[in-house]
């Protein structure tokens, strides 16, 4: 009778053991989950300046094929220096 006594015990204790492992570990994770800092996102890409009006008629005149490209090169950057 002793001996089942001792093997039930044993049993017993084991998966006690076991269970303050698993719970020690599930509390350490969480801890850490916790206090570590989430990734950071990397900054997005700035905006490009807002056009004013006349850049942005330049640039459709362009587009319609109104004006040559050496034509609007120059007309951009005589806007520019204003």
């Amino acid at each position: 009778m002793n001996v089942f006594v001792a093997a039930i015990s044993i049993v017993v204790v084991l998966g006690l053991a076991f269970f303050f492992v698993l719970t020690v570990t599930e509390v350490g994770q969480a801890v850490k989950q916790r206090y570590t800092k989430p990734p950071v996102a990397p900054d997005p890409q700035p905006a490009p300046p807002p056009l004013d009006a006349a850049a942005q008629e330049l640039r459709m005149r362009y587009a319609r094929g109104e004006i040559s490209r050496e034509e609007y090169l120059q007309r951009k950057i005589d806007l520019e220096e204003y």
